[in-house]
């Protein structure tokens, strides 16, 4: 579903796809927020090249609630006590400085993105919880200069019972952030190509050679910065983390609106904020998260409009969308130098939900590295890091799955199976010991798809509510007819 930030794309530049050979410095694989930030350092610096298999900014970029924050939940106290204070110091400062970043692309180059300072909160609506809230802001205290406090009352129009207040965060629209960094890009004779799928990156002659569409990118230095890395080797990131998905709404709440961005402590996760509209101010609503693939939410837009109109019965919700992002398992972002033996790829992901400033922290520790500058905050983040593994039972499932296929196109599923499958439904059927993932349009047309995800051969869920397929290993989607829309996976079913 389209979100509201790309209601006026039609009015952005399009790129054209790539058609022809090209030699650059730097080849970058994704056109998300992070790509363009690396794209935006390095191209001061020397030749780049982005490569988007759909347009600029159309993955979770697209789909982001926009924050600009340093407050990623509760959080500071989990990294003082499992890696230490300094560790927590530099992550806090890393995306304190972020955020001076951002502002400071967003005047240099005159971009238009409703870019507005706000403070942020973390709440709880729980007696019990805020012992767990003041203990965190005291944490944060040691590690800051007066960067939080502990407030009861906070401007959302329900009941809390303490809150952490983050001073001078800010919120912005990312797509029209996105479309200033290709402008600014693009004036530093950079080159950027939308609707260009890469399928296949090789190393020759010391140079890397990205395959995408029928051309090839031959370049010193490669960057993934497609959420999820779209090769499994050597990295092995697909051990390290997760997917989970998260439903949106934007309302018209026929009433005036709250100051601040917010997120609650408790299950089920809402985080809050308004929305520039012209001259309306929205308000858009997201939580109720989920593990990409499982069936633990399935009813995610009813129950955030539900919460919503408990705040404001005349809301109107306007947009609908979700959004999936990486989970890094032991909950900090993966920034740099992809594998140790395999020099000149970097790479980007596990941001956690807090892709912004997490985009711009990746940016300046990759382009950094390129252009063979220290980066003060490149340990804190290290991708090469083997601690957060999966457990070997995970890992056998996963790889028990790798093998299993079949054409769907073969069998002819008898009526009787059919009859099970309701209008605008998928379900995986069983027919001569094999299965088929069948979906049933509103108009009674029959889908068959191959149940097993083409990145590791995980079977496959249908989710009733997006009307795709997904992945409950890696996350991948795919559109009920079998069409890859979201990575690790690169290929159709």
């Amino acid at each position: 579903m389209e979100s509201f930030w790309e209601k006026d794309r039609k009015n952005y530049q399009k790129f054209e796809p790539i058609k022809n050979n090209i030699n650059t410095s730097i080849c970058i694989i994704g056109g998300g927020l992070t790509g363009l930030s690396t794209a935006y350092y390095l191209s001061k610096e020397t030749d780049v090249v982005i490569v988007e298999k759909d347009r600029i900014c159309s993955g979770t970029s697209s789909k982001t609630t926009g924050k600009v924050t340093s407050q990623h939940g509760i959080f500071y106290n989990y990294l003082v006590e499992s890696k230490g204070k300094e560790f927590a110091k530099k992550y806090l400062e890393a995306n304190e400085r972020a955020i001076a970043n951002i502002e400071k692309i967003i005047k240099e180059n005159q971009i238009e993105c409703d870019y507005e300072k706000e403070d942020s909160y973390v709440f709880t609506c729980q007696e019990t919880m805020v012992d767990q809230i003041k203990s965190e802001q005291a944490c944060i205290e040691k590690i800051s200069d007066g960067k939080s406090e502990f407030v009861k009352q906070i401007d959302l129009p329900i009941e809390t019972k303490g809150a952490i207040k983050f001073k001078n965060q800010a919120q912005i629209n990312p797509l029209k952030y996105a479309y200033g960094l290709a402008d600014a890009i693009i004036k530093k004779n950079g080159k950027i190509f939308e609707n260009s799928r890469v399928t296949d990156i090789k190393k020759k002659n010391n140079k890397y050679v990205v395959f995408a569409n029928d051309s090839k990118i031959v370049a010193d230095y490669v960057v993934i910065a497609t959420r999820y890395p779209i090769i499994n080797i050597p990295g092995y990131y697909f051990l390290k983390m997760y997917q989970s998905t998260s439903y949106a709404i934007l309302a018209d709440v026929k009433k005036d609106l709250f100051d601040g961005c917010y997120i609650n402590l408790e299950t089920p996760n809402l985080s809050f904020r308004t929305v520039k509209d012209g001259d309306k101010k929205l308000l858009l609503a997201v939580g109720f998260d989920y593990k990409t693939g499982t069936d633990e939410v399935r009813n995610g837009y009813q129950r955030l409009e539900t919460v919503v109109r408990k705040m404001y019965p005349d809301a109107e919700t306007l947009y609908k969308w979700s959004a999936e992002d990486c989970i890094s398992l032991d909950k900090i972002p993966y920034m740099g130098e992809m594998s140790l033996i395999r020099k000149n790829m970097y790479i980007a992901t596990g941001f956690n939900k807090w892709g912004v400033t997490s985009s711009n922290v990746a940016a300046n520790i990759i382009a950094d590295g390129i252009l063979g500058k220290e980066n003060e905050y490149k340990e804190i983040f290290k991708a090469t890091r083997l601690e957060p593994m999966k457990n070997r039972e995970e890992v056998v499932n996963m790889l028990n799955e790798v093998n299993k296929s079949l054409i769907a196109g073969r069998f002819k599923i008898p009526k009787n199976e059919l009859d099970d499958v309701k209008i605008g439904e998928g379900k995986i059927v069983k027919i001569d010991n094999h299965k088929i993932g069948v979906y049933k349009s509103e108009t009674g047309e029959i889908y068959k798809i191959n149940p097993y995800c083409t990145h590791l051969g995980c079977e496959l869920s249908f989710n009733n509510i997006d009307k795709v397929w997904e992945c409950p290993c890696h996350g991948s989607k795919f559109t009920y007819d079998g069409k890859s829309i979201e990575v690790p996976s690169n290929k159709n079913l």
